[in-house]
This record gives structure tokens, C-alpha cells and sequence, in this order.
């Protein structure tokens, strides 16, 4: 009993030592876009429906690329558990090879946002303006999946204070963007969506070339000269057979969101800009147990990696315990103040009256997003990506999806009716995702390798 105890603190301090960083680096990663959104809730209902459209739009995308690349949690977790470093090397360009690629495929989309968003339906005085944050948004996409490939074998090897001093870095550099160019100080030019796109171009830059740095040498020798058997195809197809389920788990999920919003905007643009306050709200409290879930992903990766399956098993509960402990404080906090949290986003009247009624509703799913976050890392840190693909495709368009649809738009809930079928879908995929953990658990934790 008293070892079982000892290995557990052990394990405690290891995975808070890791995800407490991981989770700033993820806060500030989140922060970008809250202070984007924090300027342009000052300037006009229609500016912040834009923007929070082809934010929603991009992250989309953008979340689906991202997934793709967590390939790299379990083989390079497992691999430096295992002591490979040529296996690291290979992993981390190869990385960076999947997000050009990915990059140019998201731009593709994102240049026809016009005719996209006139598709769905949505407010045609704020077509425009989010047209034209997506195209400028278009030039920082390589920018911030070169970051990601980074951030993911940083992470995966312990690495984490460059991260840390990038994010610090890169949020100053976007808040001071958007003063400038959206606040417009000492009688200059403003630029609204525009200048809020271009801060943000600017800033995914600086994270991109700032880490690669700030790292140093060891790490730049990692990206550079190609390392041999780089380009092997079996290779690629392994890190696609993880990730690419991965990434869509991640599409499917933004997507769900990204649906609400959709058709929050076609309620009005002054429901859209209410469910914005609340979705960087929620956003913002996910952070917690998404920091966890990429933890969770790299210390059952290690463990594994070294042959340690008791110590993998151990790993996953007590970051599911974590996240839980986590999202209820959060969903607390939300029930107990949701105008004075809303406040931090916007004074316009209007918009504050919808985000209040919304707020309550994010606080009573907390608990089953953060635990269906923490199990989707956990499974990643295992390889097993396709089973929780299924869940995430079942539980969001299966269940919340519709049912947003059904309750929002043909009862006429509104946009209290949209955010009970998120909360119902949310519930259903943690549910279902903490069942397939304890499955796995159960099972052999074999290693996985791109090789």
C-alpha cells in the first residue's frame, strides 16, 4: 500500500511538472485570440460577429491540421521513453514536412471563405468583413502548424521552457498589434477585423521562428540537415494512420462548434456575438484540461515507451481525476458569476443580455469536457486514435448537432436551445470516451512506431 501511495505522488508531480506548462502554453495560445476578441467587443456588434465567424471558420481547419500532427505524441513520447533519439529526429521533420503540407490544404479552403459562409446562411453585413480577416489570416497558417510540429516534440521530451518564453513573447507582441491597429491610440488609422488578422499573422511568425531559437541547438539540429530515412512512405502512412484520426476527432469536435455558431448567426448577428462571449469563455476553461490531456498523452507515451504498462495505467487515472477536479471549479465559477465574467469581453448591453443566459449552461458541461478531453490524450498517448474517432463522430453530429438544431431553430429555444444539444452531446462523448479508456486499461499497452 505505502509504495502503491509513493509511486502515485511520484507520478503526481511528475504530470503536474509537465502539465503546468504545457497548460500555459496552451493559456497563451488561447489568450491570442481572447484579446483579439476582447478589442474588437468594444467596436461594434457586426466587427465581433465577423470575427468570431472567421475565427470559428479558421480554427475549424486549423483544428483538424493540428490533430494531424499530435501524431508525433506517442511515437516521439514513446520513442525518447524508449532512449531512440535518431527515432526523435525523424519524427520532428517529418512533423514539419505533414504541416507545409497541411498548411497549403487549409489555405486552399480558407480562400474561398466568400462563397463558404454565403453557403451557410450567414449574416450578410458580416460576410465581408469576415472574408477579409480570413484572407489576411491565410499568411500566418504555415506560421502556426510549423509551431505546433514543434510544440509537440518539445513537449513529448520535457522541453518546455522555450515554449513558455515564446507564448510570453508572441501575446505581447499580438496585444500590442491590436492597440495599434484596432484601438487605434494617438489619433492613428484603425483597422477593425483587418488589423486584428494581421496582428495575428504577425504574432503565429514569431512563435514559429521564435521557438526554433529560443530551443536551441539541439533542437535546430533536429530540423536541419534532413536526417536519413526521412522520406520513407511507410513511415508517413504510420504517422497518418495515428494522426489522421486525430485530426479529425479534433474537426469533428471544433466542427460541432463551429455548427452552433453557424447557426447562432443565422438567428442574428447580435446572438452571434453573445455565444462568442461565452464560447472564449469556455474556451478559456478548457484550456485546464486540454494542457492535461497533452500531458496525459506524453507520460503514458513515456511509460509505454520504457516498458512501464503499471505505470501508463497509473498515469491515466490520475489525469482524469485532475481534469474532473479541474472543469468543476470551472463550472462552478461559471454558475456563480456570469455577468462579471462576461464583462471581461464586451460592454455592449445587448450582447452582455444574451451571454448571461448562456454562461450558466457552458458551467454545467464542464465536468464531461473536461474528462472526454483528458481520455481523447490519454488514448492518444496509447496510439489508439480510430475507436475515439467513432465516439467524437456519434457524439457530436449524432447527438449534439442535432439536437442544437432540433431544440434552437424548429422548437425555438434560440440560442439557450443550441447550447442544451451542445451540452447533451458533450455529456454523451465523455460517457462513452472514459468507458473506452477503462477498456484499454484492461488490454496489453503495446508500443507503437512510425518504423
Amino acid at each position: 500500500m505505502g509504495s502503491a501511495r509513493g509511486a502515485l505522488g511520484v507520478e503526481l508531480r511528475s504530470q503536474l511538472h509537465l502539465a503546468l506548462p504545457v497548460i500555459g502554453v496552451q493559456v497563451g495560445l488561447y489568450a491570442m485570440g481572447a484579446v483579439d476578441a476582447a478589442f474588437m467587443g468594444r467596436v461594434s456588434e457586426h466587427a465581433f460577429g465577423a470575427v468570431a465567424l472567421g475565427h470559428a471558420l479558421s480554427f475549424a481547419l486549423l483544428g483538424f491540421a493540428m490533430g494531424t500532427l499530435t501524431a508525433l505524441d506517442p511515437i516521439v513520447a514513446q520513442a525518447h521513453g524508449a532512449g531512440e533519439a535518431g527515432a526523435v529526429t525523424r519524427a520532428q521533420q517529418r512533423g514539419v514536412v505533414l504541416a507545409l503540407a497541411l498548411s497549403a490544404l487549409v489555405a486552399g479552403v480558407l480562400a474561398f471563405s466568400a462563397p463558404l459562409l454565403r453557403l451557410l446562411r450567414q449574416p450578410e453585413e458580416v460576410v465581408p468583413l469576415a472574408t477579409a480577416y480570413l484572407h489576411v489570416s491565410i499568411a500566418g497558417v504555415p506560421a502556426f502548424l510549423l509551431f505546433v510540429a514543434q510544440r509537440q516534440t518539445l513537449q513529448a521530451t520535457h522541453r518546455l521552457r522555450p515554449l513558455v518564453l515564446v507564448i510570453v513573447g508572441a501575446n505581447g507582441l499580438n496585444a500590442a498589434l491590436d492597440w495599434l491597429w484596432i484601438a487605434g491610440p494617438f489619433g492613428l488609422s484603425t483597422f477593425g477585423a483587418v488589423g486584428c488578422a494581421w496582428a495575428t499573422v504577425v504574432a503565429r511568425w514569431a512563435l514559429a521562428l521564435g521557438v526554433a531559437w529560443v530551443a536551441g541547438r539541439e533542437h535546430r539540429a533536429r530540423l536541419w540537415p534532413p536526417a536519413p530515412g526521412l522520406w520513407s512512405a511507410t513511415a508517413f502512412a504510420r504517422m497518418l494512420h495515428v494522426g489522421l484520426p486525430v485530426g479529425l476527432s479534433f474537426g469533428l469536435e471544433i466542427g460541432a462548434f463551429a455548427s452552433v455558431l453557424v447557426m447562432m448567426g443565422q438567428l442574428g448577428a447580435l446572438e452571434l456575438a453573445g455565444h462568442q462571449v461565452v464560447m472564449q469563455l469556455a474556451s478559456a476553461s478548457f484550456m485546464l484540461p486540454l494542457g492535461l490531456s497533452m500531458a496525459a498523452a506524453v507520460r503514458v507515451g513515456n511509460a509505454i515507451g520504457r516498458g512501464d504498462a503499471e505505470g501508463a495505467r497509473r498515469a491515466t487515472k490520475l489525469a482524469l481525476g485532475l481534469g474532473a477536479a479541474a472543469m468543476a471549479t470551472a463550472g462552478a465559477l461559471f454558475l456563480l458569476a456570469p455577468r462579471p465574467l462576461a464583462r471581461l469581453f464586451t460592454d455592449l448591453e445587448p450582447v452582455l443580455a444574451i451571454a448571461v443566459t448562456l454562461i450558466p449552461i457552458a458551467g454545467l458541461f464542464q465536468v464531461f469536457d473536461g474528462l472526454q478531453g483528458v481520455a481523447l490524450g490519454c488514448l492518444r498517448g496509447m496510439a489508439d486514435t480510430r475507436v475515439p474517432l467513432l465516439i467524437h463522430l456519434l457524439g457530436f453530429w449524432g447527438v449534439a448537432v442535432p439536437l442544437s438544431a432540433y431544440l434552437g431553430l424548429e422548437r425555438g429555444w434560440g440560442a439557450r436551445g443550441l447550447w442544451w444539444g451542445l451540452a447533451a452531446g458533450l455529456f454523451a462523448v465523455a460517457v462513452v470516451q472514459v468507458w473506452r479508456v477503462r477498456v484499454r486499461l484492461r488490454s496489453d499497452l503495446g508500443r507503437f512506431t512510425a518504423e
